[in-house]
């Protein structure tokens, strides 16, 4: 998806307007992420770029597009350039540490201590 959208529309409050800009990139990653993912791929990855117009747009994490477009629409812009593109992405999968299969007693800050919150304190 690459489009601009205005922030401004004849009959509507500009934060309705700002609502509607972010419901259709949601609509839009919805739609793709129900496709099927291709062999080479686990899920869908989403590359995205967001600015007031396409020379300034800077890469976002799919999680940051609505803080984005908040963002460039307080800056007093009068659209915003939203480009995502799926990408099928694999997993990367790490092997467990040795000593990270050992899991280590949680330090309570009582070991040692001769009182207890139930115990009479005489």
């Amino acid at each position: 998806m690459k489009k601009i959208f205005l922030f401004t529309a004849p009959g509507h409050a500009p934060a309705r307007v700002i609502e509607a800009i972010k419901h259709d990139v949601r609509k839009y990653v919805k739609r793709e992420r129900s496709k099927p993912v291709p062999a080479d791929g686990d899920y869908w990855d989403f590359t995205c770029k967001i600015g007031s117009d396409p020379t300034v747009a800077e890469s976002k994490h799919i999680k940051d597009v609505n803080a984005a477009i908040d963002a460039v629409a307080l800056s007093g812009a009068p659209s915003v350039y939203i480009e995502i593109a799926a990408i099928a992405a694999k997993h990367v999968r790490y092997p467990a540490a040795a000593d990270a299969t050992q899991a280590a007693p949680l330090a309570t800050g009582l070991e040692g201590s001769a009182t207890h919150s139930l115990q009479d304190p005489a």
